[in-house]
């Protein structure tokens, strides 16, 4: 809390004496109005940190104090350390290394090119780990067994299922989606970059790629809301507005409030 108090003159005796009780009741109106103001800004601070505990908005932060007194007398350290007679724990303790989560898809032994001398003694190895993207093409040739049956008929083996008869596999079109509708790349781009990755692909089976077969990803997008009307009880909405392009675009939300669980 705040805490005000002035450094008010002492009137002096010798002053004049008419003067002294009108001076001495001044000194009073001002300690009087000053304590006042303490208060009426302590009151403020209080009402502003209730208002933003309402509104749930963030406090006001709180700056630590700034260490470059501390960093301009190196010796102050120095000599508490000794005082005490412990050493300061270093910030490097406990502190886990960056690549003890990741997966290592090759391991290479590195020998020194140096000639080893007689004697050399091998103490292990050094590890160093070096992250890096592997992007190349991958072509798959299905050979399907046909065989003609004693009856004349025909029998040849079939697809995956999950190739629908095309021919460019699912990580590549699931790449190629991801691309042009999350990471907004133009047709163009995405072309010369599959190209330049060793993919035999023209412009027309990109744009295939990108408009054919989506059937049930727009089946699924249609029966989102008939869906979430006839699971919930209850149904909130809302209207939002923003400018695109230089036009007015309008959004309307329908929805609910998630359960809570537990």
């Amino acid at each position: 809390m705040l805490n005000l108090k002035l450094p008010l003159p002492d009137f002096p005796n010798s002053a004049c004496s008419e003067c002294r009780p009108t001076v001495e009741a001044l000194q009073q109106i001002i300690e009087l109005h000053a304590q006042e103001v303490v208060e009426f800004k302590n009151r403020v601070t209080v009402l502003e940190n209730e208002i933003r505990e309402l509104k749930k908005l963030s406090k006001k932060p709180k700056f630590k104090p700034s260490g470059m007194e501390q960093a301009t007398e190196p010796n102050k350290d120095k000599d508490d350390d000794n005082d005490s007679g412990k050493k300061r724990p270093s910030k490097r303790q406990g502190k886990r290394s960056k690549t003890d989560a990741l997966k290592i898809h090759h391991k290479e032994v590195v020998q020194p090119v140096e000639h080893l001398p007689e004697g050399a003694r091998f103490k292990g190895y050094r590890e160093f780990v070096v992250q890096d993207i592997k992007i190349e093409s991958f072509n798959t040739l299905y050979r399907l067994a046909h065989y003609i049956l004693p009856d004349g008929s025909t029998l040849t083996g079939k697809l995956p299922n999950a190739l629908n008869g095309q021919h460019f596999g699912n990580e590549l079109r699931g790449y190629v989606l991801y691309q042009y509708h999350h990471c907004q790349v133009t047709q163009p781009l995405l072309c010369e970059q599959l190209r330049d990755w060793g993919v035999d692909i023209s412009s027309g089976q990109l744009n295939q790629i990108l408009q054919q077969g989506h059937e049930g990803f727009h089946q699924e997008k249609d029966e989102l809301l008939n869906k979430g009307l006839n699971s919930t009880g209850y149904i909130t909405t809302d209207d939002t507005g923003g400018r695109h392009l230089g036009n007015n675009g309008y959004v309307t939300h329908i929805g609910q409030q998630f359960p809570q669980l537990g």
